[in-house]
């Protein structure tokens, strides 16, 4: 998990999925199945990834009542996906309710997925946080209060910005794993993205995995995209 490059599978069918996988078949990938993609295809999606020798963070992001958590986890568990996350908005209540749910459906003998939760979103500004969901703190201050509760409820680390991963890993340890998407070469279009970093940026604040979508998978030659990246990330001279 720690220095992982996650391709985001931002696609709509299983099609598109199959036809950018494809120059890549000799090499092990970790992917990301969002939601339009998961919604689209159901698990069967998961399974051909699978199939494929990838790895899958599984971002549907569950948001709802404990009870329900917990049971939603307990189905994503027997999928055999690598990671799936909540939102730490929930609380600790719920966050440990999808822990139970992934540790009570997990096949026997196999390793439970890493569960991560979303702090605020690397779409969100600060001004749009204080506005819309009324959290007077600034931003910084409202990720790491997150990410310990995160910590106290169990999970393995969560989703931030890579410019507050190293305020999170100096409050709460190095092996907590921080998860930063809106992750974009210099120069490249930002998108719906407000917090975004290079891939440089993100390896000297300690990220532990970094989420890239459209950089690669809209770039004209995806795979020359997905070197130049990874080298940037590993930090390896070109």
């Amino acid at each position: 998990m720690k220095n992982s490059l996650i391709i985001a599978l931002d696609f709509s069918d299983k099609q598109q999925v199959v036809n950018f996988l494809q120059p890549f078949k000799h090499e092990k990938l970790m992917v990301k199945v969002g939601m339009e993609l998961f919604y689209a295809e159901g698990p069967a999606i998961v399974q051909s990834i699978k199939e494929a020798g990838h790895d899958i963070f599984l971002d549907l992001k569950l948001h709802d009542i404990p009870n329900t958590v917990k049971g939603g986890m307990k189905s994503l568990a027997r999928l055999g996906v690598d990671m799936v996350n909540v939102h730490a908005a929930g609380g600790r209540e719920m966050m440990e309710a999808a822990l139970e749910g992934l540790e009570s459906g997990i096949i026997a003998g196999v390793k439970r997925p890493y569960c991560i939760a979303v702090t605020q979103l690397t779409s969100t500004s600060e001004n749009q946080m204080q506005t819309e969901q009324l959290i007077g703190v600034p931003l910084q201050e409202s990720v790491l209060h997150y990410a310990e509760l995160t910590k106290q409820a169990g999970l393995d680390g969560v989703v931030c910005s890579a410019q507050e991963a190293g305020l999170i890993l100096s409050s709460i340890g190095k092996d907590f794993l921080t998860v930063s998407p809106g992750i974009r070469p210099a120069g490249n279009v930002v998108g719906d993205q407000k917090r975004v970093a290079t891939p440089q940026f993100a390896r000297e604040q300690g990220v532990s995995a970094i989420v890239v979508g459209r950089p690669i998978t809209l770039a004209e030659n995806p795979i020359e995209s997905y070197v130049s990246i990874k080298q940037e990330w590993e930090g390896v001279l070109l």
